[in-house]
């Protein structure tokens, strides 16, 4: 039982610990900024691109973020283990 108690902590700290993490990305002068949560907190517009290259870029930078997020919670949930 205190196993799983100890597990409990450990995943709840896990999850505290990526609310912290941030990923910031860049591309063509559009930026975001993603949070542990997988939660946008800002996107910048470049003025210099078409509204059909901000779009891939965007779309772009936030599968970017994302894979980037899931793979920092592989390493911490591993390094638990």
């Amino acid at each position: 039982m205190f196993e799983k108690l100890k597990q409990l902590k450990q995943l709840k700290d896990l999850q505290s610990a990526m609310k912290e993490e941030k990923v910031e990305m860049e591309n063509g002068g559009v930026k975001i900024v993603m949070n542990g949560n997988f939660m946008v907190e800002e996107i910048h517009l470049s003025q210099d691109l078409q509204k059909e290259e901000q779009e891939k870029v965007l779309q772009d930078l936030l599968n970017d973020a994302t894979k980037k997020i899931q793979m920092s919670v592989v390493q911490k949930f591993s390094g638990m283990m």
